[in-house]
């Protein structure tokens, strides 16, 4: 089973350099492609001058699902995995990715990605959902496996988002019959030290993502109104106590809670629009047919 593994990147050469000596060690035999852009820390000389890379594909947008679908459009293998810049995989990373899709049968397969703390090591475990008829579960998309006949048929990642785009993708691929499997062998991690914190948080985006995914796949349907809402208030009780505690101001926590409002209109307004668009199980109007000149310049070295 051939195993393209496609790794977006942005002003990240060093951590980018340890994520390609991981697949160097644990998985030699993978076609390596490199998304980069638009960087300026000298990411392309640090990528041509190495000999495991595949394929580096510069873009010039900061859009991190046109650099995943401008990925797709080069990669070869029967199985596209989806690595981030900062995760080194672990010994056996490979073998379990095929062992898992030749024994399940499964669609995509997702494994967990680890992080180093002082403390200790924290995980990204299996989560799911049943919003929609059937289980949704959702992944990392930095460490991720699709079939490419899968990956196609729901069009890629919907260029739209900003972020969520894995979790949309989840549930375009759940909606279209097709099974994400977990294998906890298909492990990665982050070998820098995270710093925990939660300042900058684009209330915006956030609430305008969770509502255009959620409104794109399944309509207007109680159960995504309550979802939206309960996530909302969760986020707001959480600010709210962070002013209690002198962590924010409450000036902020005003400026949030519009935010939060602005953002989940737009993404309603947004997903409906999406939704007239592309009524397909793939409910993909920005995916990967939706145009091609993602590409800047493509150094294709296989």
């Amino acid at each position: 089973m051939d195993v393209s593994v496609v790794i977006p990147t942005l002003n990240g050469r060093e951590r980018l350099a340890g994520a390609l000596d991981s697949l160097a060690a644990h998985a030699p035999s993978v076609e390596v492609v490199v998304v980069n852009g638009p960087s300026a820390d000298g990411t392309t000389g640090m990528i041509r001058g190495r000999n495991d890379v595949d394929v580096l594909v510069e873009v010039s947008t900061r859009t991190l699902n046109v650099a995943r679908n401008a990925g797709v459009e080069v990669a070869t293998g029967e199985v596209i995995a989806f690595l981030a810049h900062d995760l080194v995989v672990e010994s056996g990373w490979l073998e379990t990715v095929r062992k898992t899709f030749q024994t399940t049968g499964a669609d995509a397969v997702a494994g967990p990605s680890r992080r180093r703390l002082r403390a200790g090591v924290t995980a990204v475990e299996r989560e799911h959902s049943s919003l929609a008829d059937g289980e949704v579960v959702f992944f990392d998309g930095g460490n991720v496996a699709l079939r490419d006949a899968a990956l196609r048929a729901v069009d890629g990642f919907d260029e739209y988002l900003q972020t969520g785009g894995a979790r949309d993708l989840a549930h375009r691929i759940a909606g279209a019959g097709r099974r994400i499997g977990w294998a906890e062998g298909m492990a990665a991690t982050h070998e820098y030290e995270a710093d925990g914190g939660r300042a900058g948080r684009d209330w915006d985006w956030k609430y305008r993502a969770l509502a255009y995914r959620l409104v794109k796949n399944y309509g207007l349907r109680p159960q995504v109104v309550t979802t939206t809402c309960r996530e909302a208030l969760s986020d707001a009780v959480t600010t709210l106590r962070e002013v209690a505690r002198g962590e924010a101001r409450p000036t902020a926590w005003l400026g949030d809670g519009r935010d939060v409002v602005w953002g989940a209109v737009t993404g309603v307004s947004d997903a409906l629009v999406a939704r007239g668009r592309d009524r397909s199980a793939a409910r993909n109007p920005h995916g990967l047919s939706a145009h091609g000149d993602r590409a800047v310049a493509v150094y294709d070295w296989r």
